[in-house]
């Protein structure tokens, strides 16, 4: 299972370092991801979702 929110589907995206001479390394752009418990179609399920879309209230814990 890989890292990703359920809801908005956010996950680890890819960019570049810039250094200053404007050289390019790979980097990786992790979300904010949190395992909690919620309701998924009705039963409670743990999940990953994002910390914006907790304080947000999208969702209800159980």
């Amino acid at each position: 299972m890989a890292r990703k929110s359920v809801i908005s589907g956010k996950g680890t995206t890819t960019g570049n370092h810039r250094s200053h001479a404007m050289n390019a390394n790979k980097r990786k752009f992790k979300a904010n991801l949190q395992k909690v418990r919620i309701l998924v179609d009705g039963k409670p399920k743990k999940v990953y979702v994002t910390a914006r879309e907790l304080k947000s209230g999208k969702l209800t814990r159980v």
